[in-house]
């Protein structure tokens, strides 16, 4: 390993750095022209919830504005790490605790939310007379507050096993805030992989459930009720897309990990943004298109607020 290449921090940590400031720049523009534009379809996909009261109304609507505000909020962290590693800004540990809980947060969140919403398209598709009963804003309401609550607790079990060993001269090392700086113990490491994969499993298979038994609807329908069921398979589809891109997400970090351990930065450093841009913002690109351009009402919306938007900007000239 060159010495231009990395740096050490006090606790003996390597801090990596590449030696190719061209690509470095490069990956960094391109990481920019990526994140950006999803993050404003998503603020912009949300204030269009936000003003219409019709949207607001309908459970898959509300958990649908879930997904686009932790999104956003995820690639906005996720690029101001990008952008800090560009200019190798080091942070306290202190510091990046409460961004990597909230990251990591956000992250927990995106799964779960796919799985509300492929259940609201199962009851509503499968049980359509007891859809109005069982997904009342009151009960969506606190189906989002249970969502967030248990993406919290998993990423605060993380945090309280870390906590049980670091000493405190730790939280003054200055470091990149990636996750990875509250996993120091090979064994604790190993346990979150295992159970984000088991966490997975169980939510594939969900959703596998969810899939069959809206195509069996589907086959039996006809009319405007097997119209309503093959979008609702072809949505609980894109949402197992979802899941997989959430899962290499996941086991990037794996990856990654053997790859450094074979003392080549560069390669590690390159496959490390690829995996950020392929997973981390391609996976969260599929949202707007599931709900927001897939859906007729939606889409409606968006395109009255985008015309009024440009008809607004041409009369200010």
């Amino acid at each position: 390993m060159n010495s231009n290449s990395s740096n050490v921090n006090g606790s003996g940590d390597t801090l990596l750095k590449g030696n190719d400031p061209v690509r470095l720049d490069v990956t960094t523009a391109v990481a920019q022209l990526l994140v950006w534009p999803f993050v404003s379809i998503d603020f912009f996909m949300f204030y269009v919830f936000l003003k219409r009261h019709v949207l607001r109304a309908e459970a898959r609507y509300v958990l649908f504005a879930q997904t686009l505000l932790a999104d956003a909020i995820f690639l906005l962290l996720t690029d101001f790490v990008v952008i800090t590693y560009h200019v190798f800004l080091l942070l306290p540990v202190a510091m990046c605790i409460p961004l990597c809980i909230i990251m990591d947060t956000l992250t927990h969140v995106s799964p779960a939310i796919i799985v509300a919403m492929s259940l609201e398209r199962y009851v509503a598709i499968c049980m359509p007379l007891r859809h109005v009963h069982i997904f009342t804003p009151n009960r969506t309401k606190i189906v989002i507050a249970c969502v967030w609550l248990f993406s919290f607790l998993k990423t605060f079990v993380d945090v309280a096993i870390f906590l049980s060993y670091v000493t405190s001269a730790y939280f003054s090392q200055l470091t990149f805030c990636y996750f990875e700086i509250l996993l120091l113990q090979n064994w604790h490491m190993t346990m979150r992989g295992n159970l984000y994969i088991l966490n997975y499993a169980v939510v594939l298979l969900i959703l596998l459930f969810f899939y069959r038994s809206i195509m069996h609807i589907a086959q039996r329908a006809s009319g405007d009720d097997k119209k309503a069921a093959s979008k609702g398979q072809r949505t609980v589809l894109l949402h197992l897309l979802q899941l997989f891109l959430c899962t290499l997400e996941t086991l990037c970090p794996f990856i990654e990990t053997r790859i450094i351990q074979m003392g080549n930065i560069d390669v590690y450093l390159i496959v490390r943004y690829f995996n950020f841009l392929a997973f981390s913002v391609l996976s969260r690109a599929t949202s707007p298109l599931i709900y927001g351009f897939r859906d007729e009402r939606f889409y409606a919306s968006i395109k009255q607020y985008a015309r009024c938007g440009m008809i607004s900007v041409s009369t200010e000239k």
